[in-house]
């Protein structure tokens, strides 16, 4: 049972933070550069990722307490909050809206280095992500718990750095049509996984009981 909580936890990440999905971003972000700065940037920003997405998942409930939340209600709020990506995934607009953030980041010429924002940043630790750190870890109390949730964090953000290195690969392989149909089975597989998130909220809150 605890290990098909944590291979839930795994796809829930994998899916909300979408390492296939990020792969045509690098390389918009990164085009022209040469390898050793392209590597350079792709570890920064799994480094800073990682990092905001382990401070909230230690710390959450802390900063939960203190504005008043409830972890049922952000149960439920984060339920929402996922089930909202997994439509703008299912319809596009997610991969639109990841595009613009580069098409404006690379317009911009005072940004040269676009491993903090866009990549750490709304992209790798954005609030879909941030939020499921939260859940994930207050699905049960203790250390333990706590430290497998990371490593799966972490293992996700392993997978993050092998499209990152695969991206062209991965690209060409895949083409536009195969990146769209492996965006939607993910979205349909977060819509499922967020309405659970919901359920579990409405009867930790003891709605309707």
């Amino acid at each position: 049972m605890l290990l098909a909580e944590y291979v839930t936890a795994f796809v829930t990440l994998f899916v909300v933070i979408d390492p296939i999905g990020l792969a045509p971003v690098f390389i918009a972000l990164t085009q022209g550069m040469p390898g050793h700065m392209r590597r350079a940037i792709g570890v920064r920003a799994m480094l800073i990722g990682a990092l905001l997405l382990t401070i909230f998942g230690l710390f959450g409930d802390a900063i939960l307490d203190v504005i008043g939340i409830s972890m049922p209600a952000f149960r439920i709020a984060g339920g929402v909050l996922l089930f909202l990506t997994a439509l703008d995934m299912l319809f596009e607009r997610r991969t639109k809206r990841r595009e613009d953030q580069g098409e404006d980041h690379m317009k911009d010429a005072s940004h040269d280095d676009p491993s903090v924002f866009p990549l750490a940043t709304p992209l790798i630790a954005g609030p879909g992500a941030l939020a499921s750190m939260i859940l994930l870890v207050g699905q049960n109390e203790g250390p333990g718990h706590t430290a497998i949730i990371i490593l799966v964090m972490l293992a996700v953000v392993a997978c993050v750095a092998c499209m990152f290195a695969l991206s062209t690969v991965i690209e060409r392989l895949l083409g536009r049509i195969g990146v769209m149909v492996v965006t939607r089975l993910l979205g349909m597989l977060l819509a499922a996984l967020a309405i659970q998130f919901i359920l579990d909220g409405v009867a930790q809150a003891g709605i309707g009981g």
